[in-house]
Order: structure tokens, then sequence, then C-alpha cells
């Protein structure tokens, strides 16, 4: 069977069917939800029940949701916490959380610790276990506020953000199949912010500027129909067509090690690294022989650089260059897994070659 393969959901997933039905249908709504008259409220009442839907995938309360422009805005919390918070980051956390990182100078006024749940290059889960009474462990430090990247998260694996203890989450609504451009700050109730944008007040004024009201309907139809596929246990039968892959790829090139397989991971992403192959070199390779995958996050601007997170977890500039990330979602079948295994071994077997 011809045709191009997508083996890149972690960067974007496709739009979802409901989703699309969703902004087109908003498109023909013609108020602004902050109007008080019948077409304005017909908005507001999108811009709600979107609210709920992705309240109810995120495990918080409605209130607690405010809508972006994307995860790495709802990131731009960290900069607007309280005067004399430091922010430490996890050095395997998302750009878009290391672009806040502070001091950490150790001052008085507290810590706010930002972390991913599960990490978008490698696919593996770190679990911030529960908040001792001394605060969030940051090594030898302590956080009293946590702020949760769950980004590549919900949706694919069982997560509230109620019982995670988290202070703040972000959320991207193109990763579950929603449209790019939205996104979610929640804010745990009680937690004062200052606006993420500053103008007219509206998320209750924690995020001035007209609602983005067709990108929002998208991401609350996305949202519903993520926590049905997750319910129904379709990110297992993912898991499933994964591992397959990882059989297949070890069977033919023992030295290529599967990063974080010994661990807890997301279900759908396999992180490959091949010594002596660069990652660039694959991705081109197989999206010439049809199949579209990375060596990394996509949200660098199209640049192919040594992995930041490898190198963070301990791997050396030459090991992370070699790496690439093949993730898969709920439409991938085993014969796409198939037929992306056999080019790649093809492709290794000619490499090898080559090298000799």
């Amino acid at each position: 069977m011809s045709g191009r393969v997508y083996l890149d959901w972690n960067a974007t997933a496709p739009l979802r069917p409901e989703a699309r039905a969703a902004v087109v249908g908003a498109l023909d709504v013609v108020g602004n939800p902050s109007s008080v008259h019948a077409e304005g409220r017909a908005a507001k009442a999108l811009v709600e029940a979107a609210r709920e839907e992705v309240a109810e995938l995120a495990g918080c309360r409605p209130q607690e949701v405010v809508f972006t422009s994307g995860a790495t805005e709802a990131a731009s919390v960290l900069s607007r916490l309280p005067e004399g918070h430091d922010v430490l980051v996890d050095p395997t956390a998302h750009d878009c959380l290391v672009a806040h990182w502070q001091s950490g100078g150790g001052r008085p006024d507290g810590h706010t610790l930002a972390m991913g749940l599960a990490n978008g290059e490698t696919g593996v889960i770190t679990d911030p276990g529960e908040k001792p009474g001394a605060g969030w462990a940051f090594g030898a430090r302590r956080a009293d506020w946590l702020l949760l990247d769950v980004v590549q998260a919900v949706g694919r694996i069982p997560f509230a953000f109620s019982w995670s203890g988290a202070d703040f989450a972000i959320l991207s609504a193109h990763k579950i199949g929603g449209p790019k451009g939205a996104g979610a700050l929640i804010v745990r109730d009680g937690v004062d912010i200052e606006p993420l944008l500053r103008g007219g007040g509206q998320e209750k004024g924690r995020r001035s500027g007209t609602e983005n009201v067709a990108a929002i309907a998208g991401f609350g139809a996305a949202a519903r129909a993520a926590g049905a596929d997750l319910e129904a246990g379709r990110w297992q039968e993912v898991a499933a067509l994964r591992d397959r892959l990882e059989a297949r790829i070890r069977d033919a090139s023992p030295e290529t090690r599967v990063v974080g397989g010994e661990g807890p991971r997301l279900p759908n992403t396999t992180c490959l690294m091949t010594p002596g192959w660069k990652g660039e070199t694959q991705v081109m390779q197989m999206d010439l022989a049809g199949f579209a995958i990375s060596a990394g996050s996509a949200c660098s601007s199209g640049k192919v650089r040594a992995s930041r997170v490898l190198q963070a977890m301990g791997f050396d500039e030459s090991e992370a260059a070699s790496a690439i990330r093949v993730s898969l979602g709920v439409t991938t079948t085993t014969e796409e897994v198939d037929r992306f295994a056999e080019a790649w071994i093809a492709a290794r077997a000619r490499q090898r070659v080559r090298a000799a």
C-alpha cells in the first residue's frame, strides 16, 4: 500500500473530525463573547461549554481553566508569579518552561518548580509524587508551588489536576487533535496571578483579549473525544503497536537503544538512538521514503540539533545527535508500523555498508 505515513503525533496530532466540525460551526457564530446581546451570549456559551469539556479531561474545575493561545503562552505564568519567587526548572523540561528559568539564588520568598509530567521527546513519565510538608523536592532544594506541563500526557494517560497536587498546569489543543493556536493554563483555586495579558479583563482578568471562539470550541470538542479514547482503552492498543515496532527494530539492530524503555513511558512514544547514524539523516531518509518522524521537539523553528533533553539525561552530544522520535496515535495501524519498520531496517542496512 502506498501513501505517506504520519508518525509524529507528539509534534502535533491530526485534527479530529469532531474538532473540525466544532471549529466550522463556531465560525458562523457572529457575536463577541464579551457582548451582552443574544449574539454575544451565543459565543460566550461556546466558550463556556469548551471550558467544561477541557476541565473534564484535565480533572479540574471549569473556573480553574484559563484559555490561551497555546502552552507556550500558558507557561508565561512563571513570569507573573509574586516578586521574590524563584523558578526552578527540571533540566529535561520543554523549552517553554526552561525559558523562564531564574537564578535560583535561594531568596526567602519561595520557589516554584516547573516540570513536565511526560517528556515529549522520550515519552518518559516523571511522577512528582505527593507534596511533602517541606515542599516539592528539587535536588537539595524545596519548592512551594508546582507547575506541571501535561501537554503530552493529558488524554493519553490517566491524569487529574485535582489529585496531582499541582498549582498550575499547561495544555495544548493541537496535541490532542484540536486546532493549533489554542491552549490552556489551569490555575488552582485560591492562587492569584498577574494577568498573562492586560487589557479588557477577559478570562476573569487573567488573560485579556477577545477569545478565539472557533479554536476554543475545537479544543473543547477534541478534549471530549480524547477523554472517550482514553476511557475506551485505545491508547493501550497504541502501546502494543509501539512495542511491536521496538521489537522489530531491536531484532534488526541490537545496538540501537530505546531511550527510557526500562521505565514508565507514554504509550505512543519511541525514542531510538543508533550509534554513528545521525538523527537528522534518519529523519530525511524516512521522509523521502514516505514517513514523517522527528529528531526531537517541533517547537524550535525547524532547527535540528542534538537534543538538550537527552544531554540532560546524561547522554553525550554524539549519542543525543543520533536520536529519532517515532510517535504514534489512535489512528495508526499495524500495517503502517510494519511498513516503517521495514523502511528503517533497510535504511540501517545501507548505512552499515556505507560506514564499513
